[in-house]
């Protein structure tokens, strides 16, 4: 989250953009900031006690990156009607699969521990029906297999998809019967990490994307998730793995 004040002289220029765009691009991940929110360069500037023009690169940085879009009035998230979900969801389920292999081959013994972590993170998380617990597990599942892709491009661009469908994250997981599903993926996942076994890694990344719209359409379908273009409902979530 943006600290409430972080005076500005004491970094250069290029310096507080990036760590201005690495805290909005957090609290974009965590949910913090949802379809309803507005992002003015004047107000943040003001709220940090920054002069205008860090934020305003910050923020068309985010917009470059797909994150976010200018309007009249500021920056709001990228707006995606049904089929761009549809469509982000075809095109991760042709990059992460493979990726997931690649990673399969290239954890280290660290990893395999981070890993291991994180899932009984979730598993505590899933128990206590706790799903900011289980987001942030998931979060750190995702980020350690993503950090050891040698392909930093395919990392960035598979995280810059997962994180522009934010909304259905949001929505699927009121939905405790998804929260086994989660878990069930991180668990083949953790299994096929640790055994470095590529296909088996590419299997489960596979199934559990195809599991992941499917409780998407679920959802429109028994009307628990709002249209794309429903600006109402906010909140935090990141259930990819």
């Amino acid at each position: 989250m943006i600290p409430a004040q972080r005076p500005e002289g004491r970094l250069t220029s290029p310096s507080l953009s990036s760590r201005i765009h690495e805290d909005l691009l957090t609290r974009i991940q965590h949910g913090e900031i949802g379809p309803g929110d507005r992002l003015v360069d004047t107000g943040i500037a003001q709220q940090l006690g920054v002069s205008r023009m860090p934020v305003r690169e910050a923020l068309l940085r985010l917009a470059n990156d797909g994150y976010l879009i200018s309007t009249s009035r500021g920056f709001i998230l990228s707006p995606l009607a049904h089929q761009d979900i549809l469509d982000i969801f075809e095109v991760r389920r042709l990059l992460e699969p493979r990726a997931a292999a690649h990673a399969a081959r290239a954890l280290t013994a660290a990893d395999h521990a981070s890993l291991t972590a994180a899932l009984a993170e979730a598993r505590a998380a899933v128990a206590a029906g706790d799903v900011p617990r289980l987001v942030q597990a998931n979060m750190g599942f995702r980020n350690c297999w993503l950090g050891a892709l040698e392909n930093r491009r395919l990392a960035e661009t598979i995280l810059r998809f997962a994180d522009q469908v934010q909304f259905v994250r949001i929505a699927t997981l009121d939905d405790a019967g998804v929260h086994r599903i989660v878990l069930t993926g991180l668990e083949r996942l953790h299994a096929a990490y640790l055994a470095r076994d590529a296909l088996a890694a590419a299997d489960a990344t596979l199934d559990f994307l195809t599991r992941a719209q499917q409780a998407y359409t679920d959802g429109l379908a028994r009307d628990s998730i709002p249209q794309p273009d429903d600006t109402s409902r906010q909140g935090a979530t990141a259930w990819q793995p």
